[in-house]
């Protein structure tokens, strides 16, 4: 669990979760632990073990490095039901998760901090963000699948270009209120949060990322369409009033703010 000794709250903590990611989990830690301690704050590591049926719990438990890490379980499967439970369990101020892969570069971290500490509330890197650099190695297949899903998010959203790609932060306290009201499991859960995040007034900014596709994903059009279709559909049911558009500035107007 992280360095010897006490482990201590950091300002950020993020949270990874983790389904059997016994293959990518050392080299993803090693390489946001590298991101985070070059952070003018302290920093936390959680790795949610979400029913994990292969060494992710002992890969997270015994990993030591810059940046403390703890271990969470989670026995309800799900990506969802992961973040929920580890955005649940932070107290710092400021929180966010990634994706365990790391497909999303950590270049943006400061600035993200920067945006955090000035008051922004929701910030989540968007493959759609016109300065987004993305490589894309996905079956065509699964691409005009992944359009067709974002044509729904954004609706439900308020114009969200990306709700999927798997970096977001948040203020602290609006992350656990968002979270403890988030009903959805799967994969279609980052929009749930996200308005959730907007019922509170929260205004979403998205800011452009390196992105790269990596081999490994979960997530399969055949097996989680339909139940992914089914979720958005009962979100957007429940989402009774108007969500408001996110905010779309340019990163350096967004940081002179």
């Amino acid at each position: 669990m992280g360095p010897r000794g006490r482990l201590t709250e950091g300002a950020l903590d993020v949270v990874i979760p983790a389904r059997n990611e016994a293959a990518r989990l050392a080299h993803g830690l090693a390489t946001l632990s590298g991101g985070l301690c070059e952070l003018p704050v302290s920093t936390t590591i959680t790795v949610v073990d979400s029913a994990s049926t292969d060494a992710t719990a002992e890969i997270a438990r015994r990993w030591s490095g810059p940046v403390p890490v703890r271990l969470l379980r989670c026995p309800r499967p799900g990506k969802g039901a992961a973040v929920r439970a580890g955005l649940l369990a932070t107290t710092a101020p400021y929180v966010g998760f990634c994706d365990a892969d790391m497909a999303t570069g950590l270049d943006i971290l400061p600035d993200v901090l920067a945006m955090l500490r000035t008051g922004a509330q929701v910030i989540i890197g968007s493959r759609r963000h016109p300065e987004s650099d993305v490589e894309v190695y996905g079956r065509p297949f699964r691409r005009v699948g992944a359009l067709a899903f974002n044509r729904l998010c954004r609706d439900i959203t308020g114009g969200v270009t990306d709700t999927q790609c798997g970096f977001k932060f948040f203020a602290g306290p609006l992350a656990r209120a968002a979270a403890a009201d988030l009903r959805t499991a799967g994969f279609a859960f980052d929009v749930e949060l996200l308005v959730h995040c907007r019922r509170r007034g929260a205004a979403i900014t998205e800011v452009p990322v390196t992105w790269r596709d990596m081999p490994g994903s979960t997530f399969s059009i055949t097996r989680h369409a339909g139940a992914c279709v089914r979720d958005l559909l009962r979100i957007r049911a429940a989402a009774r009033e108007p969500v408001a558009p996110p905010a779309r500035a340019p990163l350096a107007d967004e940081l002179a703010r």
